[in-house]
């Protein structure tokens, strides 16, 4: 089925690479912190740091589920020291908030990050007034997207429905669980070497590869509301 925006009441943003464009980096910062954590961790040079931190990444969802799972870490320090990054690069971003704005309905951030660090990625990008809610590493009990938990656990906490549910996503293997519960889904394509791996066609709705264009394309549409 096409997607329908006539359908949605709540809006649903992964906020890593689909808020703001893996143009600014923000993410290179919290790879080489990743590593640097491993290193001291285990006692390692960088090379095998980064091979664990891959590892456990594509295992376990993320590389913090891997830590956890096999090192026992405490998640709310790792947190802290990754996402201890300069956040000036989002200056340079497109600014999202007259475009979500515009959108009927509530708005909602989903992330495998933590709330302490979204927030400060949507105070960078202007977008702290621009949202309704979070759902967060923390609030999905550390099991992370795209685990089916972390989806069920948002819908019954945040009162949401599924059928009149978007969920927006630049990683494709985060879209099938949504999908499944019954929401309609977005692959921001960005054409990264992470985006397309595990892709089930038949678990979006819609792709594109420009978020502000799309969000400017949905408040021209007449029918939107």
């Amino acid at each position: 089925m096409p997607f329908d925006a006539t359908r949605v009441d709540c809006w649903i943003f992964d906020l890593d690479n689909t808020l703001y464009p893996p143009s600014t980096r923000l993410f290179d910062q919290i790879d080489i912190r990743m590593g640097e954590f491993i290193e001291n961790l285990l006692g390692c040079d960088s090379i095998e740091a980064r091979r664990v931190q891959k590892l456990y990444f594509h295992d376990h969802g993320t590389t913090l589920s891997g830590l956890m799972h096999y090192h026992a870490i405490d998640p709310h320090e790792f947190l802290g020291f990754v996402h201890d990054i300069d956040m000036t690069p989002l200056a340079a971003a497109p600014r999202l908030a007259p475009k979500l704005a515009a959108l009927p309905g509530r708005k909602l951030v989903f992330t495998n990050g933590d709330d302490a660090y979204a927030g400060r990625v949507l105070q960078a990008l202007d977008l702290s007034d621009s949202f309704d809610g979070m759902w967060d590493i923390h609030a999905m009990n550390y099991r992370p997207k795209p685990e089916p938990s972390a989806y069920s656990g948002m819908i019954e906490a945040l009162d949401i429905r599924p059928e009149t549910a978007v969920f927006v996503e630049d990683m494709a293997r985060n879209l099938a669980p949504a999908k499944a519960l019954g929401m309609q889904t977005v692959w921001l394509d960005l054409a990264t070497e992470w985006g397309d791996r595990a892709k089930d066609d038949a678990a979006i709705d819609l792709v594109i590869d420009d978020i502000a264009q799309w969000l400017d394309t949905l408040a021209d549409n007449a029918t939107l509301g």
